[in-house]
């Protein structure tokens, strides 16, 4: 595949991508239900039952991918249907694999009528599992993502100069799995979802690690932007260019956007626009990562 030269992860280094993406695949079974919570009963009949290409680091490599990236994956997956679907669907991809003892990790997704959704994960862990070096190691990037996989967290000493970045999700800003994931990349996004102060979590995160950049999504609300230089700034979310169909890959498409930013020198202004125009898509097409903004969609409504 094509790309653009960049540091290289080491030495004798021979692909060359924009975006490296480390972990992060799987299948999502999607059910669309009648209204969320949702309350007891024998059997709810429901709309078709799809499984899909699901998980966030799956999410942010197709979103690169469609914005016209050259993108490299790196993941364990099981010796499973779950796995081939997950191989299929990443297939226009330079994807490096290797087996997940467990299988491949799954998610069942509850959808409610207004795209709000429940998510039902099941990681597959495995003690002790690594993500083996040689998967990555020869590939020359850019950019580097870094899923909250466990078997990830060990990869950041081979990531030296190369800028890293990490979504942490709905982090509560306490639970000890997420730290170092949060405190040894340079641009950190993470969710509103289970914090009571996020302005808090924010700071902690650039005082206590060795981020310049922290975004923190609020759905509808926009998103909050923390740099070492700069007092906190709020962003509102974009318009939404339809009606919503299902929220689900909205935060992972938000990444893809901001990377595209990042990745073709673009403002931290224009980074954040960028991102929330990619997430207000994914909240109007259905499924979780199958329809990600082309780049010439993505540039249309960013100079709206």
């Amino acid at each position: 595949m094509s790309g653009v030269t960049g540091p290289a992860l080491r030495s004798g280094a021979t692909n060359t991508h924009d975006v490296l993406v480390l972990g992060g695949s799987g299948v999502d079974t999607t059910v669309y239900v009648p209204e969320l919570p949702l309350p007891y009963q024998d059997t709810y009949h429901v709309p078709p039952v799809v499984d899909r290409i699901g998980n966030t680091g799956a999410g942010v490599a197709l979103g690169c991918h469609a914005l016209g990236l050259g993108v490299a994956f790196a993941d364990l997956i099981g010796d499973d249907p779950q796995g081939a679907l997950v191989r299929h669907a990443l297939r226009e991809i330079d994807c490096s694999w290797g087996p997940a003892a467990a299988g491949t990790r799954r998610s069942v997704l509850l959808v409610g009528p207004d795209g709000r959704r429940t998510s039902l994960h099941d990681p597959k862990v495995t003690p002790g599992e690594r993500l083996p070096r040689e998967l990555y190691a020869n590939v020359r990037a850019r950019h580097v993502h870094v899923s909250i996989m466990d078997f990830c967290r060990h990869a950041y000493p081979d990531l030296d100069g190369v800028p890293v970045s990490t979504d942490l999700h709905d982090w509560d800003g306490a639970n000890d799995y997420h730290k170092d994931f949060a405190y040894r990349s340079d641009l950190v996004f993470l969710s509103a979802t289970a914090l009571e102060d996020p302005l808090t979590t924010m700071r902690d995160i650039l005082a206590r690690g060795r981020a310049h950049t922290v975004v923190c999504t609020r759905g509808a609300d926009g998103c909050l932007v923390l740099t070492r230089d700069r007092e906190p700034r709020a962003f509102p979310a974009v318009p939404l260019p339809g009606p919503v169909a299902d929220s689900n890959g909205a935060g992972d498409a938000f990444v893809s956007g901001f990377l595209y930013g990042t990745v073709r020198g673009r403002s931290l202004e224009e980074c954040v626009r960028l991102g929330s125009i990619a997430g207000a898509h994914a909240c109007t097409v259905a499924g979780t990562h199958e329809s990600p903004i082309t780049e010439s969609l993505l540039l249309a409504r960013f100079t709206r």
